[in-house]
């Protein structure tokens, strides 16, 4: 359990941290637990702290003891707080199997206010602004590997006979071009009726939630990965539950188990370049998920953003090896960075016109111009040419790390980087506490640490693909004295 300090605020249960607003007109359980979940999103709880005991709490609200109860038992099975005997009720130390109510304010949704952030991703974002840190916790390119295009010029008239030709499925002329890319990248026909276009991947994921899931309902993915501390799966009610991963991908037994006893209801998978760790789903391990979930009679949604960056074969997708299975999510934000928000998603014509409908009456509509930029992007005649140049620029880079990461080897075991953005380093000594990740921000060593994508606390995800010679250089250097002040830990 992480120690309290004198000054934290539970340590001081008689102040107005344990007080309700009387103008509020819910029930006083769910008050309690609205107050205990936002302390727990604000970081005024961490995991592994202690509430109080009941009777205390129930004396500090000035309720009976059995409305705290109520409140405490709704957390535990909303995952947010667990019972230990002998130590009590304390925070949930991952999000496991958490959930929430889903009064969704659908605007505020994808604002990075409207959710608290994990005070070292925080942290990380202060010091992105200061010139001596190594920024390799961003998920995205350096610009200067970007692929550039030309844009040709467009008056506003332009601009609305452009408009004219989109749908409530998307720009048109858009869907037509990744239409073709997957026929060519896939091996699959899809039609523009099947192709749905968003606001990114994490609105198309928002989209299958709502539309797919009902609330308490659970759904599988790998352990660990980038979707564990995403805000939209509690904004909908949804709890996650993790899945171990070996070298071929998803464990498959432990997915049937959980399946079982959790009663899943959707699998979400990275199969290629997975993110955070870099590896990617062998064909074997596909075709045994494939017959798993049709054994169950479960959904696939792949999310596949990071295979066109590959440096040699990779395997068949989720969705030409299944295209009724499969529901397929890709995006440009990798390769042509955040400012083009564009992302798809390939389903069947029935679910595509239930997630356009949805998308509406949301009213996640998607401006022209993007869309716009991202067809043009895709149809510049070097787009080919500029694409295989950053391809081997990032083979040169993976290489070029991974001979270097020979001298730190006696303390962190490596991925093999195979393409995708990511290497995945795991420390290969005692076990590290959250507070240990405290020293690479004070070396201003900019990392991923694997508490953001699991309950584990031992690994790194690392974007390879930001550091030139002179950073690589600098990154192992600052990495050589952090791994000394660890051992001493």
């Amino acid at each position: 359990m992480i120690g309290l300090a004198l000054n934290h605020p539970i340590v001081n249960e008689g102040l107005k941290m344990w007080q309700l607003t009387k103008k509020n007109k819910l029930p006083l359980y769910q008050q309690i637990m609205e107050q205990i979940i936002d302390y727990i999103q604000t970081g005024t709880l961490l995991p592994g702290d202690k509430l109080p005991p009941e009777r205390k709490l129930a004396e500090l609200y000035q309720i009976n003891r059995s409305t705290v109860v109520h409140a405490l038992d709704e957390l535990v099975s909303l995952g947010w707080v667990i019972r230990r005997q002998g130590s009590g009720t304390l925070v949930n130390e991952g999000n496991w199997g958490r959930s929430t109510t889903p009064r969704v304010d659908w605007r505020r949704l994808f604002t990075q206010e409207a959710y608290p952030t994990e005070p070292y991703v925080e942290e990380v974002h202060r010091l992105l602004k200061d010139s001596v840190a190594l920024d390799l916790y961003s998920g995205e390119l350096p610009l200067n590997l970007i692929p550039d295009f030309r844009f040709p010029s467009y008056t506003w008239e332009d601009l609305l006979l452009e408009e004219r030709k989109q749908s409530p499925l998307g720009y048109g002329p858009l869907q037509q071009v990744i239409c073709q890319r997957i026929k060519m990248e896939q091996k699959i026909d899809v039609s523009a009726d099947q192709v749905l276009i968003t606001s990114g991947a994490q609105q198309a994921m928002f989209l299958l939630l709502q539309v797919m899931l009902q609330n308490g309902d659970s759904v599988a993915i790998e352990d660990p990965s980038f979707l564990y501390s995403l805000p939209i799966f509690a904004s909908a009610g949804v709890r996650l539950y993790g899945v171990e991963m070996d070298q071929e991908g998803m464990r498959i037994d432990k997915l049937e188990q959980l399946i079982l006893t959790k009663k899943i209801k959707m699998i979400i998978v990275n199969p290629t370049f997975q993110n955070p760790t870099g590896s990617t789903m062998s064909a074997k391990r596909r075709q045994e998920l494939i017959i798993l979930s049709q054994k169950y009679q479960l959904p696939i949604i792949e999310d596949e953003v990071f295979s066109e960056l590959n440096f040699g074969p990779i395997p068949p997708s989720l969705k030409e090896m299944a295209p009724h299975q499969v529901i397929h999510l890709g995006s440009l934000s990798k390769i042509f960075g955040s400012s083009i928000k564009i992302g798809w998603i390939v389903a069947d014509k029935d679910l595509i016109q239930r997630l356009s409908e949805a998308k509406q009456m949301m009213d996640f509509s998607i401006s022209v111009f993007p869309q716009v930029i991202a067809h043009t992007a895709l149809n510049d005649s070097k787009f080919q040419a500029n694409q295989e140049i950053l391809v081997a620029e990032l083979k040169e880079r993976g290489a070029a790390f991974t001979a270097d990461a020979q001298q730190i080897t006696e303390d962190w075991s490596i991925s093999t980087i195979d393409g995708g953005l990511y290497v995945y380093l795991t420390w290969r000594h005692q076990k590290l506490s959250r507070k240990d990740w405290s020293i690479f921000l004070r070396e201003k060593l900019l990392v991923a640490p694997s508490f953001l994508f699991s309950n584990d606390t031992m690994a790194m995800r690392v974007n390879y693909t930001r550091l030139t010679k002179q950073d690589r250089q600098q990154f192992f250097k600052r990495l050589q004295v952090i791994s000394k002040q660890l051992r001493r830990n």
